[in-house]
């Protein structure tokens, strides 16, 4: 049987003390019992799915990051609401993904970092990391830029000193994390309900053609043919699908958040999955309405190239009729922006730990991701100012997308093997699924490389 190792919350977010004597009294790894299930195990008892509430949030929060709002606000004011297929999509495809992380994690108490070293070579293990730490600079310089525009706009702070203020976020988090991460998970779960509100209001406010929203879902060919559509689809899905997240997941599942020794493993599994999914259903409605709102307020208007944050802002109250529909955009853009920056130094750890078995002190791995983030930012905001910074947002995430592969792969092969996952071995229609989505994902990719050298 497979032995799970440590991991940086089990150092950094101590769990409440009842959530350790459980985990404490807990065997590490009880048997599959899916022939013998207690009474009631068959389906999820929603007053006892509070319990387990809280990872799938952590995760869903890469799911609407900053990243995510600039490829729906190119995608909206460019082709109005053609690509919402893309977002829907997008989203299947991080409900199963997410899904295996959580089998993972539950099944082997290992993270897919540990798991991905655990079954490869040395020298394929620090690839894999090395990779992996790319995405997570580049979803950390989403959250930089995006922090940065919403000061800018809110409080009038030049780019350059938001960049830099971005790296006092450390304290935020370090705070947060002293204090356990069921506060941690609150505290994020607030932000995301703030910026589900804002545009809520803000859908109301725009008052978008339901009826085009509704062909908005219907796949569209031009999408192949069309080399700046593709590249903003490449982005949707990068912004979407967060590598990171993948880690992440799998390791907040694992046994040391154990929440009752009398439950086995299928329903952990079931109430984690159940978890994650209204997560993410919450991240696709957030997502979408990102996008209606531009299609609505600026692509009807033939505002066409409107993939700047404080454009957008700008624009929305003129458009609107009040000036509330900006500020909301600004207020959701921050609490996005903070929130983010919570999963990326989580996952940051635990890729460092699981990978290479170097730990580094919270504060320090988040100044390290941080500074790796600030550079190019605080570059391209002296530089090339709010175009640039814009362009380089939506180019972080057309890079997460260019990575995935290298993180789902191996996802998919750990939990389609019985040697790893025993009796909870995906089934041969998840597995198919899983590797349609990531041929998806590699095709698209590989159309988008062949378009742009065929255009140079």
């Amino acid at each position: 049987m497979l032995r799970g190792h440590a991991t940086c919350l089990e150092h950094d977010l101590p769990p409440p003390p009842e959530l350790s004597q459980t985990a404490a009294a807990a065997p590490a790894h009880d048997e599959p019992s899916l022939g013998r299930r207690p009474p009631g195990a068959g389906r999820v008892r929603w007053r006892r799915l509070l319990a387990f509430l809280g990872p799938g949030y952590l995760v869903a929060v890469g799911y609407m990051d900053p990243g995510n709002w600039a490829t729906d606000l190119a995608a909206g004011s460019g082709y109005g609401y053609s690509l919402l297929w893309i977002v829907l999509v997008s989203s299947l495809i991080a409900m199963l993904l997410q899904t295996l992380a959580v089998r993972l994690g539950v099944i082997t108490g290992m993270d897919l970092a540990q798991a991905c070293r655990r079954n490869s070579g040395r020298k394929s293990a620090f690839a894999q990391w090395v990779l992996c730490e790319l995405a997570i600079c580049a979803t950390d310089l989403a959250e930089v830029i995006g922090t940065a525009i919403a000061l800018n706009l809110l409080f009038g702070i030049p780019l350059s000193w938001g960049v830099a203020l971005t790296v006092l976020d450390v304290l935020l988090i370090l705070a947060l994390q002293q204090r356990g991460y069921r506060q941690l998970e609150a505290v994020v779960i607030a932000l995301l309900a703030v910026v589900f509100l804002c545009f809520a209001i803000n859908l109301v406010l725009v008052q978008p053609q339901w009826s085009e929203v509704v062909r908005g879902f219907i796949p569209q060919r031009r999408l192949v043919v069309d080399v700046d559509m593709l590249y903003i689809a490449i982005g949707i899905i990068g912004a979407t699908v967060m590598p990171h997240n993948l880690y992440l997941h799998s390791s907040m599942v694992g046994p040391q958040r154990l929440a009752s020794a009398s439950e086995d493993k299928a329903t952990r599994l079931r109430y984690y999955t159940a978890d994650i999914m209204i997560a993410l259903v919450l991240a696709f409605f957030i997502n979408a309405a990102i996008l209606i709102t531009a299609g609505a307020a600026f692509h009807t208007e033939g505002l066409q190239e409107v993939a700047d944050l404080r454009e957008a802002y700008q624009l929305l109250g003129p458009l609107t009729g009040t000036a509330l529909a900006s500020v909301l955009f600004g207020v959701a853009l921050l609490a996005s922006g903070q929130s983010s920056a919570v999963t990326a130094t989580l996952a940051g750890q635990i890729v460092m730990e699981g990978f290479v078995r170097l730990r580094l002190p919270p504060w320090a791995r988040r100044l390290l991701t941080r500074g790796v983030a600030v550079i190019p930012a605080m570059f391209v905001a002296l530089a090339y100012g709010e175009s640039g910074i814009g362009k380089l947002l939506v180019l972080s995430q057309v890079i997460l997308s260019l990575q995935l592969p290298f993180a789902v792969v191996p996802l998919i092969w750990l939990t389609s093997r019985r040697s790893v996952m025993g009796d909870y071995v995906n089934g041969r229609l998840v597995t198919v699924l899983a590797c349609i989505a990531v041929t998806l994902i590699i095709g698209m990719n590989m159309t988008l490389v062949a378009l742009v050298l065929g255009a140079g």
